[in-house]
């Protein structure tokens, strides 16, 4: 039996499967959350197991690390495991990866289960001009060529003055113009808005390298601006660019502000970004 249009009803029970399974398909792919823990560190420093247990519980998919509370690789990662949760980055300082401390931290960061090496600020040295930043994304590659065989990735984090111009030239361009496609890009949403740039042109100018994605609102006059919604951020136009233009992997909530207690804060940007539809 066929409609007015000529379509069988089995036809169109196949083609309406099909469309189902490729919705079921992608939403199979929604790009995961994550939590810096630098977001509820005095819970960490307090009770690391606890307050891995009460992530996941929230639901939680990864953690990215900034520091690890003098807990061995083994340790950090049978926590990892117990709780069903990914490492989907470290916060790294630059010496860790030079001279004798590369392979020790290669070692460590195999062992957790992670391969994002992110360093989220340099010595002044690395930074003191643009052309130093220049330089510094030369190292950068250094960096990300020895680390490839090894499966991870050496990435830059930024604050507000990478965004800043310095004699007409904004450090970050200046840093990732010369550093290559394999130096991964871990753009800040909220301190990048800060500093005035649009985050959806530099994730369209940076197509596919926005692997990570600090994921933090910001306002200058609203209480508990860092929370996701509760900024001024226009969060459905960014999170479209994450997916369509940066290649975006891990959405990674951080909540600096310090507004709310215990796991308030990071709840409610989970909440916030939920209410967006991921």
């Amino acid at each position: 039996m066929t409609d007015r249009r000529g379509i069988s009803r089995r036809t169109f029970g196949t083609l309406a499967g099909a469309g189902l399974a490729s919705l079921l398909e992608a939403a199979g792919k929604k790009i995961p959350i994550g939590v810096q823990l630098y977001s509820v560190r005095t819970l960490c420093a307090r009770d690391l197991p606890g307050t891995m247990a009460g992530v996941a519980k929230l639901g939680y998919k990864g953690v990215e690390f900034a520091g690890y509370y003098n807990r061995s690789a083994a340790e950090l990662r049978k926590m990892l495991d117990d709780n069903g949760l990914k490492c989907c980055g470290t916060h790294i300082q630059i010496d860790t990866l030079l001279g004798d401390n590369f392979a020790k931290t290669v070692e460590f960061n195999k062992t957790i289960g992670n391969r994002n090496l992110i360093m989220p600020g340099l010595p002044e040295k690395y930074r003191s001009s643009i052309q130093a930043w220049r330089d510094t994304g030369k190292l950068f590659n250094e960096l990300a060529a020895k680390l490839k065989p090894e499966g991870l990735r050496a990435g830059y984090h930024n604050h507000s003055a990478e965004f800043q111009a310095v004699n007409g030239e904004v450090p970050w361009d200046a840093f990732f113009g010369t550093a290559n496609k394999d130096v991964i890009m871990q753009l800040d949403i909220g301190h990048a808005v800060h500093a005035g740039a649009d985050p959806v042109a530099v994730l369209k100018k940076y197509k596919g390298r926005a692997k990570t994605v600090h994921v933090k609102d910001f306002s200058a006059t609203k209480k508990g601006g860092d929370v996701v919604g509760e900024g001024d951020i226009k969060w459905k136009e960014v999170l479209k660019a994450c997916e369509k233009s940066g290649g975006t992997e891990w959405y990674i909530v951080e909540e600096e502000s310090n507004v709310y207690a215990g796991l308030e804060g990071i709840e409610r940007s989970l909440r916030g970004l939920h209410s967006f539809g991921r």
